[in-house]
């Protein structure tokens, strides 16, 4: 009896290791510290000096059932892109720079490719929010998880000066709602949408005219960073007074953690174009306007507080940077509620 007879391979840990090397060097910085394959990830605190109050803003969060669809359609090269994004957009709503990420692999059996596959989504990700990879952890767990399958968390930590944190406490009624476009639905709802949709191949593999694209191809879309993007608007001297990433809990949840004491919002839905799936979501599965609204992104996957008068030239910051941005409602007086019209 060995442990690759009880189901771990340690073998194939270690060609793991060498196949994901590549993409964790794609994502140093110069403040890491050590190589690959140390029992933990060293990383310089140069990165705060110049601060006059250092705080560490860390995130925490994974995929969840979305990789359900990357099972099915052996497709496991951007669900990393979600697991990073997850975490860095989090950070990035309090001001902070992401420093570095860590992440957790599980899995029924190590098939080294795979794992490879997923770590590059990882870096990838790593790389649009300018952090770096130092270290992660894959676990076989033989008789726990179902050999085909795994599940991926991660970590990240950043850091802010304190007087430029993100805190929304200066945010007042009048203030404009600057929205950042989502990229799709993200990383959240897909406990409904597998309701809603039958997770088969022939399901997945169905080309729908108005995605211009498969159904799994359009779930897969990674999740949007936005890290890039906030730090523009910071640089070009746009004070962002409030950031909320529309996460799980869609904007019910997710826009009132930004407000303080005697602020609501009132949200213009006609202010953008949602992504085709999200009605093609609600028709299908016969869903209510509110049920949308506090389950998806819907379409905006950050949401800001900006001042009336620097919201315009925050939404041409943003677009040239790159990313699709709409004034897209004001904050009005209330006790941090959402109003949708």
């Amino acid at each position: 009896m060995d442990y690759k007879s009880a189901g771990v391979d340690i073998e194939a840990g270690y060609k793991s290791v060498e196949l994901i090397r590549k993409s964790v060097e794609s994502t140093v910085r110069p403040e890491v510290l050590g190589g690959l394959g140390g029992f933990a990830g060293a990383f310089s605190m140069n990165a705060v000096k110049g601060m006059t109050d250092p705080v560490l803003v860390s995130g925490t969060d994974g995929v969840g059932t979305k990789i359900k669809a990357a099972f099915i359609l052996d497709k496991h090269d951007t669900v990393g892109i979600d697991c990073v994004a997850m975490c860095v957009n989090d950070i990035a709503c309090a001001g902070g720079e992401p420093l570095f990420f860590l992440d957790y692999i599980a899995c029924g059996r190590n098939y080294p490719e795979k794992i490879a596959s997923i770590v590059s989504g990882v870096a990838e990700g790593c790389r649009q929010a300018g952090c770096a990879l130092i270290g992660g952890e894959t676990a076989e767990h033989p008789g726990l998880m179902p050999e085909d399958e795994y599940d991926l968390a991660g970590f990240a930590v950043g850091v802010v000066d304190r007087p430029k944190m993100i805190t929304g406490e200066g945010i007042r009624p009048g203030d404009a709602l600057v929205g950042l476009l989502s990229s799709g639905i993200h990383s959240n709802g897909f406990s409904l949408i597998r309701k809603i949709f039958d997770m088969t191949p022939d399901s997945l593999n169905r080309h729908y005219d108005e995605l211009g694209a498969t159904l799994g191809e359009t779930l897969l879309t990674p999740t949007r960073i936005y890290v890039r993007a906030l730090k523009a608007l910071t640089d070009a001297g746009i004070v962002i007074k409030g950031a909320s990433h529309i996460t799980g809990g869609g904007f019910y949840e997710n826009i009132p953690r930004m407000l303080p004491e005697g602020c609501a919002v009132r949200v213009e839905t006609a202010s953008y174009t949602a992504p085709p799936v999200f009605k093609l979501i609600q028709q299908t599965g016969g869903i209510s306007d509110r049920m949308m609204y506090n389950t998806y992104n819907c379409g905006l996957g950050m949401v800001l507080a900006i001042a009336p008068e620097q919201a315009d030239e925050a939404v041409r910051v943003l677009k040239v940077a790159g990313e699709k941005a709409v004034i897209a409602g004001e904050v009005v007086s209330g006790e941090r509620t959402v109003e949708i019209c």
